[in-house]
């Protein structure tokens, strides 16, 4: 799954610190998602989407080979 965290923290200005503690996660998750080596919970995913104010489709991005 790939994720567009990294494009949206910068339109944002967040570091993967301050995005972790809005969304009550490590930072050390943050940088496993930007970095496609974890799949976040639907909560999580959730959790993220509502602090860009994007629908979570627009945060996450499902292949078709997945």
């Amino acid at each position: 799954m790939k994720s567009r965290l990294k494009e949206l923290r910068a339109r944002d200005g967040l570091n993967q610190t301050e995005l972790a503690k809005l969304a009550k996660i490590s930072r050390q998750t943050i940088s496993l998602i930007e970095r496609e080596e974890y799949m976040p919970s639907l909560l999580i995913a959730v959790r993220i989407a509502r602090i860009f104010n994007e629908p979570v489709e627009n945060v996450f991005l499902i292949g078709e080979e997945e």
